[in-house]
């Protein structure tokens, strides 16, 4: 189970957010059941981009081998 205040990325397309797949988020929120957290998206100067509430099937832990990546939003708009 994942914990508050852990990185996790995206598995999926949010574009009704802005968000894709392995956009890197922080937890939040967790709720009671494991089942659903709470993820903050920010832009690199610290604006929340999005706050979405997500399953556990919506984001996966970063694992350590992997490399974050830049992108712009204003290429999702």
């Amino acid at each position: 189970m994942l914990k508050e205040h852990e990185t996790v990325a995206l598995t999926h397309d949010l574009l009704e957010h802005g968000l894709v797949t392995g956009d890197v988020g922080a937890i939040v929120y967790c709720y009671a059941d494991g089942k659903a957290y709470e993820v903050e998206f920010v832009a690199a100067n610290g604006q929340t981009v999005a706050v979405v509430t997500l399953t556990a099937a919506d984001v996966r832990p970063l694992e350590g081998r992997e490399i974050l990546h830049v992108r712009d939003l204003a290429a999702i708009g």
